[in-house]
């Protein structure tokens, strides 16, 4: 089901248009040839089959009876960013300039930043992070973009910038499983990373939130957390 589009229910008034941010869009590196890596342990059991839930997303991600869509949307992706963000805090002080000088995804998946001036430039995975997280906390805190009263309807353009804090979040989700899974091993909270993050696939998959080839690399040379992804399908916790 998308939520591009479809009309929502009226609301008595209107938030004006929400400013656009142009410094947080991000681009994504083509992997390089014959790039190579042992097996990640978040693709090795029993890491890879931890969860909280068991059986499908589908039935969590549903649109609940009589809930606009743009809500339900709305307050899914804030819940993703506060545990997200939280599951960043415990393990911040291991993703540094030195241990983490690019914003990776895995073997060959490099994810770059566009500045101000539309210019594609690399940073460190901590700046990348710090700028997305506060990007995204700006956007929530918005009135305009995020409204929280009853008398506020949501903006024309809700759609194309939720779809892109989704696809920042998503690489830092990327990131955290191939830079710092151990940390999440170290702290036994790998069947409430793993369960978040299919949720988060789910979700996104349902709304049409998710691009693929944004965790997969290009296409028949799967990389990183496209993997985990394949597998969570072949295994009936994701839908296809």
């Amino acid at each position: 089901m998308s939520f591009f589009g479809r009309n929502r229910t009226p609301r008595t008034g209107r938030s004006p248009a929400p400013i656009v941010r142009s410094d947080s869009s991000g681009s994504l590196e083509p992997p390089s040839p014959g790039a190579a890596a042992a097996k990640p342990l978040y693709l090795s059991s029993p890491f890879a089959d931890a969860a909280l839930v068991k059986g499908n997303f589908k039935t969590i991600v549903m649109l609940p009876k009589y809930v606009d869509i743009m809500e339900w949307v709305a307050v899914n992706i804030f819940d993703f960013y506060t545990n997200l963000n939280e599951f960043y805090g415990v393990i911040t002080e291991c993703c540094t300039q030195y241990s983490c000088p690019t914003m990776s995804g895995g073997p060959g998946l490099n994810y770059t930043w566009t500045d101000r001036a539309g210019k594609q430039i690399v940073l460190s995975a901590p700046t990348y992070i710090d700028s997305v997280m506060s990007s995204v906390q700006n956007l929530l805190d918005d009135e305009n973009v995020f409204p929280s009263k009853s008398n506020q309807d949501f903006h024309h353009s809700f759609p194309a910038t939720v779809k892109h804090v989704y696809r920042q979040l998503l690489r830092v989700f990327a990131h955290i499983y191939h830079a710092h899974y151990p940390q999440i091993l170290h702290l036994r909270s790998e069947p409430h990373f793993n369960s978040l993050f299919a949720h988060f696939l789910a979700f996104g998959r349902e709304y049409e939130l998710l691009e693929v080839r944004d965790i997969k690399g290009e296409p028949n040379v799967p990389v990183g957390v496209g993997l985990l992804w394949e597998r969570w399908k072949e295994k009936g916790i994701l839908e296809g």
